[in-house]
């Protein structure tokens, strides 16, 4: 077999769930799940119970990850009309600002153009406003950003999207996006398989939808996974709970892409380490990488997850490249699929100035 050598990857775009529903996820468990997928820093999102909003949930977040992460975390802050007064206060010790502007889990959606528009004014930072938008009305985000000379970030980026985004890039606007590995990998006639395991936001595409994704991959900045794990009980409610686990299951699905050459392996470093490090300020992680064998090829069906919530909408997928090893600072914290030590991880904050 060959060995692969990577840079610690880096998601920033996960729900790790706590407080408010560590039944899901919690920051040991969602972290040892990052270290297995290779991910070596991740920023967790802040639309938990209660969502984080003010400065003493972001406190309340960063001590309860104190000495039980794996990996490096970050946090983003999640915008509303209220918790703009914070802004100037935790600038400093987030790496984005999350708008949610489309339909999503939890309290947080702003859907008022004049609250929009107030955020916009008020974030006084470099880092990105992370916009959870629905479809074409990306184009109210890329007219924001313009007005107001702010970096944009649009989570799960969707086929309907890319022709705007595009443009946007074109015209030096200060915009970027990510793509998960769901849209990449599974589609709209996937549903009747997967079953209440596919429902997510933004919804899986047709063919058509999601070949655009893959058509524009070099306009596409980096891959995030939107890890958001509920237990298998839950998604078998109804309405079932948006969102899938896929820390985990990213590495070998996109190093299966490469195999069948749809992306070149630079890419793939520059989407999954190079570019999120770069656009969200993230610090430098001396002396970390991942040890994979390439060539291993399996069905994601038979990874042994860490996950709390032990599933996965991959699982009829195959995966290619066994993590063998994950050094971070100099200290091997897993191998041979075994966790050493102890959680060795920091609460990361922006390298801005």
């Amino acid at each position: 077999m060959s060995k692969l050598k990577l840079p610690g990857l880096v998601d920033v775009h996960v729900h790790l769930r706590e407080p408010g529903a560590a039944q899901k996820e919690d920051f040991s468990t969602g972290t040892k799940a990052a270290i297995a997928g290779g991910f070596t820093q991740i920023l967790d999102m802040p639309n938990n119970t209660p969502p984080t909003t003010t400065p003493e949930q972001l406190q309340n977040k960063a001590g309860l990850a104190k000495d039980r992460i794996w990996c490096d975390l970050g946090f983003n802050f999640g915008a509303t009309q209220d918790s703009s007064q914070y802004f100037p206060q935790v600038c400093q010790k987030v790496f984005g600002l999350k708008l949610y502007m489309g339909k999503t889990t939890g309290p947080l959606l702003i859907s008022d153009p004049k609250e929009q528009e107030l955020i916009f004014q008020s974030w006084p930072g470099p880092q990105p406003i992370m916009v959870h938008v629905n479809g074409p009305e990306v184009q109210q985000v890329i007219s924001l950003s313009q007005k107001y000379n702010k970096s944009v970030h649009v989570c799960h980026v969707t086929g309907d999207q890319m022709e705007f985004i595009v443009n946007a890039k074109k015209q030096n606007i200060k915009i970027t996006c990510e793509v998960t590995p769901h849209h990449l990998f599974l589609q709209k006639n996937d549903l009747p398989k997967l079953g209440s395991l596919g429902e997510m936001k933004p919804p899986l595409e047709d063919e058509a939808s999601q070949h655009l994704l893959w058509e524009n991959l070099e306009s596409i900045d980096m891959v995030a996974t939107d890890h958001a794990p509920h237990t298998l009980a839950e998604k078998q409610q109804e309405p079932a709970p948006f969102g899938v686990p896929g820390l985990e299951t990213a590495l070998p699905l996109m190093l299966n892409a490469v195999f069948e050459k749809k992306l070149s392996i630079e890419k793939l470093i520059s989407m999954m380490a190079e570019k999120p490090r770069e656009i969200f300020y993230l610090p430098v992680q001396d002396d970390t990488y991942v040890q994979v064998e390439d060539a291993k090829v399996y069905p994601l069906a038979d990874l042994k997850l860490q996950t709390k919530c032990q599933w996965t909408p991959f699982s009829s997928l195959q995966g290619r490249g066994e993590i063998t090893k994950v050094v971070l600072r100099g200290t091997t914290v897993y191998e041979g699929g075994m966790f050493l030590g102890k959680p060795s991880g920091k609460v990361m904050r922006p390298q801005v100035t």
